[in-house]
């Protein structure tokens, strides 16, 4: 039996979810970080889907469906998020491009690159069972 999940599949963002919630780094960087993102990302073979990262007080979750609180939110394509997560396209380039919709406080979101960093590791975790398809 494979163990390989499908990118933004339900499976994906609950694999992500238990990672975030194992992380003591994620717990970490919420002491001193406080954010809620959404992600929307159109197209997808699932259709759209929204999954969200909240941080703060110490604790980190990630899920299905928009953050509670929303600070910021992003809106891509399938095709972008699946370029941005295989390195593709830089995330950088994408914002730059218009090719990534960003909404909200984006103060906030540079002053929380740390809490980007801590989940990017998470994401590595997962990385080597995702296919993208």
């Amino acid at each position: 039996m494979s163990n390989e999940i499908r990118y933004l599949s339900l499976d994906w963002i609950n694999a992500l979810t238990a990672e975030v919630a194992a992380s003591e780094h994620m717990r970490d960087v919420a002491e001193h970080h406080s954010i809620g993102v959404t992600q929307i990302v159109s197209d997808g073979p699932e259709g759209d889907v929204t999954y969200h990262l909240v941080v703060g007080d110490g604790e980190a979750a990630f899920g299905a469906g928009p953050a509670d609180p929303e600070h910021v939110k992003m809106e891509q394509s399938w095709k972008t998020a699946v370029d941005v997560a295989t390195g593709e396209l830089n995330a950088q380039e994408a914002f730059i491009n218009g090719h990534i919709r960003l909404f909200g406080d984006q103060q906030k979101l540079l002053d929380s690159q740390p809490v980007f960093g801590a989940l990017d590791a998470v994401f590595a975790s997962v990385r080597d069972r995702t296919v993208y398809e």
